[in-house]
């Protein structure tokens, strides 16, 4: 399950904080040899466009050149006048008013027992209790930094036959930033004796992951980048 996707043109235009951000992220990707990302490349600049994607991923490609990807991908000639247009919907939003922006999702997992789930996670992968509901418990939030997961109990299987285990359904991805922070948090969850059912290895689309399973069968991922990016 790859980190990364095809980005749509960006609407509503994004502060310019958060579009340096985008440039620098094409850039590390490149660095990175993240195939995927050799498509957008392909596609919006015109000196990549007849490479393949080993060429570009070979050429030289300069944060210059991610910032052209960004301004381009949102409908602007170059960086230049994407940041003006960026600047001037940021003085425009100052006086109008704005659509709703999601800021979070979080994944629902099944679980039978809610009590004993909220204790897995906290003892073993390091999850704190944002909240238990009911009497007897039947619904619970643990989260660790910015991720969250929903704990609902039922009591009946939501799966039929093993088709979760034959088919490995994900319950639930959490990303990390960096290399490092993924080799950390397996060793961190390898050392609480954390169950895997997929130890920490490089995936073809240039993450690293690993898949963890609770109490109940669901499995959940952990990824982060393969590599380490040094931007200039």
């Amino acid at each position: 399950m790859p980190a990364y996707s095809t980005l749509s043109p960006i609407a509503p235009m994004p502060n310019i904080e958060n579009l340096r951000k985008q440039a620098k992220q094409y850039l590390r990707w490149h660095r990175e040899r993240y195939y995927p990302v050799a498509a957008d490349i392909r596609a919006t600049l015109p000196k990549f466009r007849h490479l393949g994607d080993d060429e570009i991923l070979r050429a030289t490609f300069r944060l210059a050149d991610a910032q052209e990807l960004v301004a381009r991908r949102a409908g602007f000639d170059g960086w230049q006048a994407l940041i003006l247009g960026a600047r001037a919907m940021e003085t425009q939003s100052k006086t109008s008013a704005t659509r709703p922006i999601s800021c979070s999702v979080e994944a629902q997992l099944y679980v039978s027992d809610v009590e004993k789930s909220c204790a897995f996670f906290a003892s073993k992968l390091g999850f704190e209790t944002a909240f238990v509901y009911g009497d007897p418990p039947f619904y619970a939030q643990v989260c660790r930094d910015m991720a969250r997961l929903n704990l609902r109990m039922v009591c009946e299987p939501v799966f039929l036959g093993d088709i979760r285990e034959r088919e490995q359904l994900l319950s639930a991805s959490i990303t990390v930033g960096t290399a490092a922070e993924i080799k950390a948090l397996f060793l961190e969850f390898a050392t609480a004796n954390v169950p895997f059912v997929q130890p920490l290895k490089k995936e073809p689309w240039g993450a690293r992951t690993f898949i963890v399973i609770d109490p109940d069968g669901n499995r959940v991922l952990f990824a982060g980048p393969a590599h380490e990016a040094e931007l200039s």
